[in-house]
């Protein structure tokens, strides 16, 4: 893959995953924690943005969503760190950093 469109698709996956967990972050908010329904309402519309994001990468959905699972953790760990104030342990560095090796194989090992 064209270093360019590795750096398209790996923009696309930030965006995914900032779009799924900001989304039900706010819902968790609205829901968990008694605050304003809009925030609900709010999270539910970067939710559904969520939903069409995947659709721009360049690989075949089952591609592209087995590797957006190992993004997803590791920005679900810097999210829990940044924004929640949880900060990741070292089993949970390792583990973000095994999936991410697994998201490189996935999307840009080169394939004949």
């Amino acid at each position: 893959m064209p270093p360019r469109l590795v750096l398209t698709s790996l923009a696309l996956f930030t965006l995914a995953g900032l779009c799924e967990i900001g989304g039900g972050y706010l819902v968790w908010l609205w829901l968990r924690e008694a605050r304003s329904a809009v925030l609900g309402a709010l999270g539910g519309v970067v939710l559904f943005v969520y939903g069409v994001v995947p659709t721009l990468q360049p690989a075949p959905f089952g591609r592209a969503y087995a590797a957006y699972g190992g993004v997803f953790v590791v920005l679900s760990l810097l999210w829990s760190g940044l924004v929640a104030r949880e900060i990741p342990d070292r089993f949970d560095l390792v583990g973000g950093l095994v999936c991410l090796v697994g998201v490189a194989v996935i999307m840009y090992a080169p394939r004949s």
